[in-house]
């Protein structure tokens, strides 16, 4: 006697149990029929499961490919490059991600090879969904900076800006000038500690491993002094509906003053370290070259238009928040490869040294937000002398202020490009509808354009450059 089971007597005995399939009708069909629970795929349209099925992402055939000119990089400026005969057997497919870690985030890059020459890219998203812009339907206005704020997690001061801005519109509030002052301060040294990050992990991609250790040293001031006016280092929801949480604490001329220097003395090591370096320009010259109109055709924006030439900043262009009594100018570059992202970049961040120097020595007096008691709670003071002011401050903070009916866009200057929101109110205290248009998502869909024909070790300097954000791509 043995105590292994029989296994022809239990494949007859499990067969046996199996639902009877009816005319017509798939197993999984008749499993649910059978014992009337959900089984996977029987519960979408056959189109639903077949753009979500990995074989729908193969990149096809190049005689039935319908966006093989988009792959290809050449619906714009036809710059194409590639033998009049085409073997197959010298072509090869492979992935770049979606969890390499040059890619900066879950981004998947299907590649079509030629030896070691790029012919083909299909970039492919979504796997960071994560669903902030339905999200955004179920949270009041008062809390929906603590969801716009991780889109783009590093800058989130922009992401909170832009929210505030389209529902002030609505609201027709008006913001007292040190509100918008504090404001411009703080998304100012946001751009500057992203385009630290961006130097840092850029400089990383590409060999330079110091640069790593370099940026985040100086981006860490930057991020202490947000420490110590939002109490956190990231996603702050510092910037709201009215105004900003809270003022400046005492002494914040002095912590901005030394942050001047921290930066500014980075910022010349980095120049000394990159812009003679013979490998860091071999890398980066004439390597990803977009031309300004694949830029404007393509919806880039941000240092990725401007160092190809396109001279369009939003705080020039549509100014908010008192960016307008602001002196600054606006870097370009000409040839629109890496080497002249990198450029912009430095010069930005100096330029945004130059407003919050202009900030710090002209921020007015008065209060931090409206005055307008349907957005603003009482004060903390009045509080406790008060119990209709008790009431009013539990009302906004649990059932939040109502937004007239109506719809309004609103776009900044995030340190990726244009950062747009465009919001539908239905007199509710909560959204009805919220989309945001993400700078990095149409530089993503620009990436063909910039990798076509070049080699496979410049994809991981061309992707750098372009300072992706998957949050910002995928919400």
């Amino acid at each position: 006697m043995t105590d292994t089971p029989h296994i022809e007597e239990d494949a007859a005995v499990a067969s046996s149990d199996a639902p009877v399939e009816a005319a017509g009708e798939s197993a999984a069909a008749a499993r649910l029929r059978e014992h009337d629970v959900w089984v996977a795929g029987t519960e979408e349209p056959e189109w639903i499961a077949n753009a979500t099925d990995e074989g729908a992402q193969e990149m096809l055939p190049r005689d039935l490919d319908p966006a093989l000119q988009v792959q290809r990089g050449v619906v714009v400026d036809d710059d194409y490059l590639e033998e009049e005969t085409i073997v197959d057997d010298e072509r090869q497919i492979i992935n770049m991600g979606p969890q390499h870690p040059a890619t900066h985030g879950v981004l998947r890059l299907h590649m079509e090879l030629e030896g070691e020459t790029i012919r083909r890219v299909k970039p492919i998203i979504g796997y960071l969904h994560t669903g902030m812009e339905k999200t955004a339907e179920t949270l009041p206005y008062m809390a929906g900076g603590t969801n716009v704020t991780r889109m783009d997690y590093l800058s989130p001061l922009n992401n909170e800006l832009c929210f505030s801005l389209v529902v002030e519109q609505l609201l027709d509030v008006d913001i007292p000038p040190r509100a918008q002052a504090i404001r411009v301060l703080m998304t100012e040294l946001n751009r500057i500690s992203s385009h630290l990050i961006w130097l840092a992990t850029f400089g990383m991609d590409i060999g330079a491993l110091s640069m790593m250790i370099y940026g985040f040293r100086e981006r860490e001031s930057v991020l202490d002094f947000f420490e110590k006016v939002t109490g956190l280092r990231m996603n702050h929801n510092y910037i709201r509906p009215g105004g900003v949480a809270a003022d400046l604490p005492p002494g914040w001329e002095d912590d901005v003053e030394g942050i001047f220097d921290v930066v500014r003395a980075g910022l010349d090591d980095y120049q000394d370290l990159l812009n003679g370096n013979p490998i860091f320009l071999d890398r980066t010259q004439g390597v990803g070259v977009i031309t300004p109109a694949e830029a404007q055709q393509y919806g880039a924006t941000g240092p990725i238009a401007r160092a190809a030439g396109v001279n369009f900043d939003l705080r020039k262009a549509f100014p908010y928040s008192g960016i307008e009594n602001y002196e600054f100018d606006v870097p370009l570059g000409k040839h629109g490869d890496v080497f002249d992202r990198y450029l912009v970049r430095t010069e930005e961040i100096r330029q945004s040294i130059r407003i919050v120097e202009q900030v710090l020595e002209t921020m007015p007096a008065g209060d931090y937000r409206t005055d307008d008691r349907k957005v603003t709670p009482p004060p903390r003071k009045r509080i406790d002398e008060s119990m209709e002011a008790l009431i009013h401050h539990f009302k906004l903070f649990t059932e939040g202020f109502k937004v007239p009916v109506g719809e309004a866009y609103q776009a900044v200057e995030s340190p990726r490009g244009e950062l747009g929101m465009y919001l539908v109110s239905n007199g509710s205290a909560k959204p009805w509808r919220l989309h945001v248009r993400t700078p990095s998502f149409a530089t993503v869909q620009a990436l063909p354009v910039m990798l076509t024909d070049l080699i496979v070790a410049d994809v991981i300097a061309t992707l750098a450059s372009l300072d992706p954000v998957l949050g910002d791509v995928d919400r």
